[in-house]
């Protein structure tokens, strides 16, 4: 049985009250999850204090407490150990607890607002198509080579990636890909993981609910740069502003991503389509299945990883070819009546945009865009009418509707999405708030040609209203009108 010492190997202490060489039987953060000889590690969330719940965990039979303010009362025969970050020596605690499986496989991070699960999805499908064993962190779901698991975080607590990256490690995976989130890096979730490279795709308005003001987003992603070793790889985009930024101090070897600018890997886009993309990628010319500028950067940063995790070039284009799009990131499909349905996680400005922008450049401009949007309740209120304001503008009819509400009245999100409307294009927009009858409305507005865009949800099968979960499924519904359309 491990020992509490052994744990601690390389967490910053600052003060021990009785006996590391203790065995512990597991290490638990909630306390309503301790039981005899666990490790309790108190952390100061979001929400509430962990601090305030020692007690109780010694109570349940806690044998070791670990926390940044040592508690007034101090129990005869239980652990105390003050460390100067909580979050921090719980990451680096679950590693050694998991016999720091990250350092037998090859992982690779990535970070930045959007395109961190398409590239990590595609990346999971490209390495098992080369016949590796295959590990998968993401939004979507997690995979330990063919078993899938449900995802509940885009990165999930420390304890539950050493869980998952131990097992990858006992099945005898080669390779993980994970994406990880500014509150992943920021609540030092990823800290005690040994990355063999990590991906930057871009930075825009997102999560400025959590963190204080965009510098602090963008300072946050750097971080997890910053802490790469000089055994790594650090890829970045640099078309974006902020690609050069995550570089300034990491220690990994350097490369670089782009479209338009000078850089390592370079894509042009020949042809564009609803069916696929026509790529010159390093001078090689490719068609894949997937949609759109923003898939172009999708695709170069998965060939350059590729390459730079020593897949063979010749058979990363013939795999790349026969890659399909992530469930709810631009899928579509075209009914009998022919309308095209779109669905898409785009539930950030940028990626909206990035979205409507694609199918603009694709379509003829002689059929209607309908887009049906929303936002989300208790997140981010500063980009409600931005998303407004595009889809106004880039779309020919526009519904704003409920996204997840969760605590928020999804009547006060819709009117905050409005006020980012244009006087001159109120005539275009109208609000249902149910989103099921939104999709419906959409479906019987849309006429022969015409396309559809339902975003915000994607990938989620559910709708949170008030503390509860319904079961929703943007593309299934939308396709189950279209087809009523057609009887």
């Amino acid at each position: 049985m491990i020992q509490l010492k052994d744990i601690l190997y390389k967490v910053t202490i600052d003060k021990v009250i009785g006996n590391t060489s203790v065995a512990i039987t597991n290490i638990e953060f909630d306390s309503r999850e301790v039981k005899l000889n666990d490790v309790f590690v108190a952390i100061n969330g979001v929400i509430s204090n962990g601090h305030e719940y020692i007690k109780k965990a010694c109570d349940l039979g806690a044998i070791a407490i670990i926390c940044e303010e040592l508690p007034k009362e101090i129990v005869n025969g239980i652990t105390y150990v003050q460390v100067a970050d909580s979050h921090a020596a719980l990451a680096i605690m679950a590693a050694n607890f998991f016999d720091n499986p990250s350092e037998g496989l090859q992982l690779v991070g990535v970070t930045g607002t959007n395109g961190k699960t398409t590239i990590t999805s595609l990346l999971y499908q490209l390495f098992k198509s080369a016949g590796y064993k295959v590990g998968l962190l993401s939004t979507v779901k997690i995979m330990v080579d063919d078993t899938r698991y449900d995802a509940t975080h885009t990165t999930p607590d420390s304890l539950t990636i050493n869980r998952y990256l131990k097992e990858m490690v006992d099945a005898g995976v080669d390779f993980c890909f994970m994406e990880v989130s500014s509150h992943g890096i920021h609540q030092k979730r990823t800290e005690g993981l040994q990355f063999k490279g990590g991906i930057f795709t871009n930075l825009s308005h997102d999560h400025l609910d959590y963190h204080q003001n965009f510098a602090e987003y963008r300072d946050v992603k750097k971080m997890f740069f910053d802490q790469l070793p000089k055994t790594a790889f650090a890829l970045t985009n640099v078309d974006d502003k902020n690609g050069k930024v995550m570089l300034q101090n990491t220690k990994a070897k350097k490369y670089s991503y782009a479209l338009k600018s000078i850089a390592d890997y370079k894509v042009q886009i020949l042809e564009n389509q609803f069916s696929g993309l026509l790529l010159k990628l390093n001078n090689n010319e490719l068609w894949v299945k997937l949609i759109g500028n923003f898939n172009a950067y999708n695709l170069l940063a998965i060939y350059a990883t590729a390459e730079l995790l020593e897949l063979e070039a010749l058979e990363t284009l013939q795999i790349m070819s026969t890659l399909e799009s992530v469930d709810g990131r631009f899928q579509y499909l075209v009914s009998e009546k022919n309308i095209t349905s779109i669905v898409d996680y785009a539930h950030t400005p940028d990626a909206l945009k990035n979205v409507l922008n694609t199918i603009n450049t694709i379509r003829t401009g002689n059929e209607e865009l309908i887009t049906v949007v929303g936002c989300g309740g208790d997140r981010d209120e500063t980009k409600r009418p931005k998303m407004g304001n595009i889809a106004a503008l880039l779309s020919t009819k526009v519904i704003f509707t409920s996204d997840n509400p969760r605590s928020e009245d999804p009547t006060a999100i819709i009117e905050a999405v409005e006020k980012g409307v244009p006087v001159e294009y109120y005539n275009k927009t109208l609000s249902i708030t149910d989103r099921k009858q939104a999709i419906k409305t959409a479906c019987q507005l849309a006429k022969d040609g015409d396309i559809i865009l339902v975003a915000g949800k994607g990938h989620e099968t559910y709708q949170e209203i008030k503390g509860e979960r319904f079961d929703f499924d943007d593309f299934k519904i939308v396709t189950d009108f279209l087809n009523s359309l057609n009887k």
